[in-house]
């Protein structure tokens, strides 16, 4: 970001930063519960306490929220949260006012006389947070109520929603900028968990933000394991990876509204607790299958990618990607729902040539030329995470900008099972004639073809377009029966990512031969390719051999009575449950059998509000437990105090 002040400060290196103040340190831990600050957080939140404006980039369950929440309850004023969903405003606010913070919202789903309720206390200063959305904020009046409060914040959520250039572009978020005119001097905060670097350079100069100090985390999620699998029987597929699953919430996200209606009743009619969420739903039938899933009671949603930036739950354990997605981007968002609370999730795409036929279908009704090349490149890149034979997870991070060194992540189907390749030198030399002969016998020299078009010309089909330019006259024509239509798709686009054919500029997607597999064609250079997509391949997850990122082993039998208390308390609040303890909590309960206040209260997210409200029934619940069976020890566990663990 050329000509202004950047600190940046990347995830990887190490930086000087002062001692977390006792303040910052013990509301951290009396409100929040957390011993420690994520990688990150001290230093956007003291550069905020500074005064001075933030850009930070920290993945989905990197602890975005603390970073505006925690400086709010420790200087005067009050912080202004914009949200883009009413959905996500209510879930943090129910959150923090569980915690003991004094948060609220104002949005279109309050009743007058609560509306002014809030007003009044936000005029007589009783808040530290206030949530309101973009439309709501810049209206006149709105406005002028901001001038009479004593503003210390103002906190941007979701900021990549600013940029054209990010996945999920919202008009209404350009206005915000003219907030620097209304309260000058006030410092902001602009947040996401996805970005690249042009998005990041556009939401910093959209928000204007002064000197901006910027922070960018990893984007490594290694508690998330990935795996692509051939589409092949979808609903098979989906009722397979569920098996054993009855208890874990998740998300499978559908091309169509269609589909995404038509699999959810099908899971139903096979028990499995889903429910539909996209667009075209009613307001009331949409709000409350949201509403079903954030308590558990629902456990999958099948939903269009209208379901999820407003979703702040954090036991998604997995996502699966019924139809492919449009682009890296938005895949990482989607996938990023799984595991917020840092428990291992699965992250399961079932991918089909087919369904890129589809996506280029949707690009070509595009109208302006531009934004259809960048689709088209988009679509490009996910494809090529789809065929990858290497680590995606070093896919992932390089699409960011940000480089894996590990050989092998440890949790990706190709890291767990690497995919064999083949001797496909005769495959290889077929496609590239079919490229170069089929350019040669075209009247028109620049004349270009899809890998579709040649993968129809190898199989011998009869198409309209291919006795329009005589392709069935070619001595390539028919020649690759050997393999499906779909095969030699794959092995095209494998030429591609050896760089043998390169994608052609221009209007339509087509490829070309490249110098290198000019080359190759005519001294029959051994071309070794990635094994061909199993058909019919199973869609359990991987199991990694060894302990996953963010495994937390625990009493299971006691951790399902302690989320059986959890929901019951929660429904009695009318909350979500892990408004109560999050399951990272639970788990650490059923890992260390903590009986007494001091030991509860070492627990991570037992603040001093959920002591108070909810410790005695946790602890009694677990007295309960080790009187009917034995303690159980493991290699993590804290023994308590005074007491050396032995198993019974």
């Amino acid at each position: 970001m050329p000509g202004r002040n950047h600190a940046l400060i990347q995830w990887q290196r190490m930086v000087d930063v002062p001692a977390v103040t006792p303040n910052l340190h013990t509301t951290l831990k009396s409100v929040f519960g957390y011993d420690s600050f994520r990688p990150l957080q001290q230093e956007i939140i003291e550069k905020s306490l500074a005064g001075e404006d933030v850009f930070a980039l920290l993945p989905t369950g990197g602890g975005k929220s603390l970073c505006f929440q925690l400086p709010a309850l420790v200087r005067e004023g009050l912080t202004i949260v914009v949200s883009p969903l009413i959905a996500l405003m209510k879930d943090q606010v129910d959150a923090l006012v569980a915690a003991g913070v004094a948060a609220t919202f104002l949005n279109s789903t309050l009743t007058e006389k609560q509306a002014r309720a809030r007003l009044s206390g936000l005029y007589n200063g009783e808040y530290n947070l206030l949530y309101v959305a973009p439309e709501r904020l810049m209206v006149d009046s709105f406005l002028g109520k901001l001038r009479e409060w004593k503003i210390a914040l103002v906190a941007i959520d979701e900021a990549h929603c600013i940029s054209e250039w990010g996945h999920d572009f919202r008009p209404e978020y350009r206005q915000i900028a003219m907030l620097r005119e209304h309260l000058p001097g006030v410092p902001f905060m602009a947040l996401t968990a996805t970005a690249t670097e042009r998005v990041r350079e556009d939401i910093v100069t959209q928000l204007r933000l002064k000197s901006a100090n910027v922070f960018v985390a990893s984007f490594n999620r290694p508690n998330l394991t990935y795996r692509v699998v051939q589409k092949d029987g979808p609903y098979r597929q989906v009722v397979q990876f569920l098996k054993g699953r009855r208890k874990d919430c998740g998300i499978i996200y559908c091309q169509s509204r269609k589909s995404c209606e038509s699999l959810a009743e099908r899971l139903a009619e096979d028990g499995i607790a889903a429910r539909p969420y996209h667009a075209g739903l009613g307001d009331k039938e949409r709000a409350e299958n949201q509403e079903l899933f954030l308590r558990d009671e629902v456990t999958v949603i099948c939903a269009t990618i209208a379901f999820g930036m407003g979703i702040n739950k954090p036991n998604v354990r997995f996502v699966i990607h019924h139809d492919l997605p449009k682009n890296v981007e938005g895949y990482y968002q989607e996938t990023g729902r799984a595991g917020r609370d840092g428990l291992p999730g699965d992250c399961l795409l079932l991918f089909a040539a087919s369904d890129v036929a589809k996506q280029i279908g949707f690009l070509d009704e595009i109208s302006d030329s531009e934004q259809r090349g960048i689709a088209r490149a988009q679509l490009q890149q996910i494809v090529h995470y789809a065929e990858n034979a290497g680590c995606r997870r070093r896919e992932l991070l390089n699409y960011f900008g940000e480089t894996f060194t590990q050989p092998n992540c440890g949790a990706c189907d190709n890291c767990l099972e690497p995919r064999e390749t083949w001797d496909g030198t005769l495959a290889a030399q077929k496609f590239l004639s079919s490229v170069w002969r089929a350019r040669e016998a075209s009247y028109r020299k620049d004349a270009s073809f899809g890998v579709n078009h040649h993968a129809e010309v190898l199989t011998g089909a009869d198409t309209e377009r291919i006795r329009k330019w005589n392709h069935d006259q070619l001595t390539t024509y028919g020649i690759g029966k050997e393999h499906t239509r779909s095969e030699w798709q794959f092995i095209g686009r494998e030429l591609v990512r050896l760089g043998l054919l390169r994608l052609a500029s221009g209007e339509f997607p087509t490829i070309e031969i490249t110098n290198e597999g000019l080359q190759a064609l005519k001294t029959r250079t051994p071309v070794q390719l990635t094994q061909l997509p199993a058909r019919g391949a199973k869609a359990e997850p991987v199991k990694p051999k060894t302990k996953r990122a963010g495994e937390i082993p625990c009493d299971e039998a006691l951790f399902d009575t302690l989320r059986a208390l959890r929901r019951e308390i929660a429904d009695s609040l009318g909350v979500p449950a892990y408004i109560v303890f999050g399951d990272v909590t639970l788990r650490e309960m059923a890992r260390d059998y903590p009986t007494t206040e001091r030991e509860f209260s070492n627990i991570n997210g037992v603040g001093v509000q959920k002591m108070d409200k909810f410790g005695a029934q946790f602890m009694d619940a677990i007295t309960k437990h080790l009187r009917e069976n034995p303690r159980q020890v493991f290699s993590d566990s804290l023994a308590p105090i005074g007491h050396t663990p032995s198993r019974r």
